[in-house]
């Protein structure tokens, strides 16, 4: 026992010894703070605000499995009425909607592909400003596909057509990439895919939309960040299936199918079975996030050779956008059961919607799910899925490319590394890109935030020259 009490104390000692050090150089690392703001610029603001409300009036809502070619050609002339160089002097290629341009450089060791989607998700509810308005007010560009992503599409096209003024040609070949099927998860983008391995094309860089200049991107680290996106989670969408011999409600037994169900989502709510781990992106995200933090911030994350097993047991507890960086999230989105109150269901079913992290992917999470099924005498099956894409490598010179246009464009802005839960039509060209970057160069403040797929999306004007910008340093820079 006296054993046992000296090495408890040796260990307590240890770790106090070990939090000293942490405190001590926490303390002896000056904190940092982002103090970048944007340039206003009213004459370039106005010409480009007119183009994305052009474009925004525009509507280009998309919607599963139904052939919509002519609504997106309409949209195309749209574009070669504000984009008349870019149509006149670059390679086009239209397929079933969605747009590729090439524009041909003096080599073509390095190409680069800026790309965004033109659709939009449908606009329902109440808007201050009518979804398809485009109404230029209060600094701000109003509508549907205003910050997601039309904004994006007007400012690469923007930046080639004013290069292409200048009579400038690129160092590399540079393609401009558009797909008309990105929110309802379509094929347009593959096939812009086929297309560029048809012509033996591999990407250097692809830079979509994900990332932004984000304002606050964590509670408690004020400013803007320019977060660059380099690893986007994986999707699935699960089915969980109970049967029995249905009868009536007024002798009810045990075990029924929806109860069998709701035992399933009680033991994933309470004993959620997903791995909690740091992947590199996210450790890289926080280690450089926390040096603009408060003082716990730096401490903790700044510090994660200490912290990091006290991280992952409270990080998903206090947020729910820290778990998802953290682990495979399980969220339930649709049920189904008997069509009428006095009946029990034959068949009960339960949809699940899973977003893969690399440290435990698609095929593992799937088993995960599987097995916890048969506890409850449940069927799964998938409906659909696919897996975590490979992270960018944030020490590879296309990162370093993104970073060096970031500080170039926007001077004294942090940039740092981001992981997406979300997705995006960049997962496509991983098979032919190794540096597929999710950034767009445009504001998201809470507001933006808040709009996008929801009510009075808008994008702050002051945001479009530096967007501009950023596309025709991509350009320049690629050399």
């Amino acid at each position: 026992m006296k054993f046992i009490g000296i090495f408890l104390l040796a260990i307590l000692g240890l770790c106090a010894v070990l939090v000293l050090i942490a405190v001590i150089k926490t303390l002896l690392t000056p904190a940092k703070r982002s103090e970048w703001k944007p340039r206003v610029q009213p004459d370039r603001e106005a010409e480009y605000a007119g183009k994305l409300s052009r474009m925004v009036q525009y509507e280009t809502v998309s919607l599963p499995n139904v052939d919509q070619r002519e609504k997106f050609l309409g949209f195309h002339r749209l574009l070669e009425e504000l984009f008349p160089l870019v149509h006149e002097r670059l390679e086009k290629t239209e397929i079933d909607g969605n747009l590729l341009f090439f524009w041909k450089g003096k080599g073509a060791e390095r190409p680069v592909v800026l790309m965004s989607h033109q659709d939009v998700v449908p606009a329902e509810g109440e808007w201050n400003h009518a979804p398809f308005s485009g109404d230029i007010c209060d600094g701000k560009v109003w509508g549907r596909g205003s910050a997601d992503t039309k904004c994006s599409v007007m400012a690469f096209f923007q930046a080639a057509e004013e290069l292409l003024k200048q009579g400038y040609v690129p160092e590399q070949d540079v393609y401009l990439s558009s797909s008309c099927t990105e929110e309802v998860g379509g094929d347009g983008c593959p096939k812009l895919v086929s297309e560029l391995k048809r012509r033996g094309v591999r990407p250097y860089l692809v830079c979509d939309e994900g990332g932004a200049i984000v304002e606050e991107p964590i509670g408690g680290i004020k400013g803007h960040y320019a977060m660059i996106g380099v690893l986007e989670k994986g999707l699935g969408d699960l089915r969980l299936s109970a049967r029995s011999n249905g009868g009536h409600s007024s002798y009810p037994p045990k075990n029924s199918p929806i109860a069998r169900l709701s035992a399933f989502v009680q033991d994933i709510e309470k004993r959620n079975p997903m791995k909690v781990a740091f992947e590199p992106e996210v450790e890289a995200m926080f280690s450089t996030l926390s040096a603009y933090g408060p003082f716990h911030y730096r401490l903790l994350f700044g510090n994660l050779w200490l912290f990091k097993p006290l991280l992952k047991k409270l990080m998903p507890i206090l947020s729910n956008q820290a778990a998802a960086l953290l682990k495979t999230t399980v969220a339930f989105t649709m049920q189904s059961g008997s069509d009428a109150a006095n009946v029990l269901p034959q068949e009960a079913t339960l949809t699940l919607n899973l977003r893969y992290i690399p440290h435990q992917d698609m095929e593992e999470s799937n088993r995960i799910i599987g097995e916890l099924a048969k506890k409850h005498d449940l069927e799964l099956s998938v409906l659909w899925a696919y897996p975590s894409c490979p992270p960018v490598k944030i020490d590879s010179a296309a990162y370093h490319l993104v970073e060096q246009v970031i500080g170039e464009v926007f001077p004294d802005l942090p940039a740092c590394p981001y992981v997406m839960t979300g997705g995006t039509d960049a997962r496509f060209y991983q098979e032919i890109c190794d540096a597929c970057i999710r950034f767009s160069p445009v504001i998201y403040g809470p507001e933006q935030m808040k709009g996008m797929h929801g009510l009075n999306e808008n994008i702050d004007t002051v945001s479009l020259p530096g967007a501009v910008d950023f596309y025709k340093a991509v350009i320049q820079r690629n050399r």
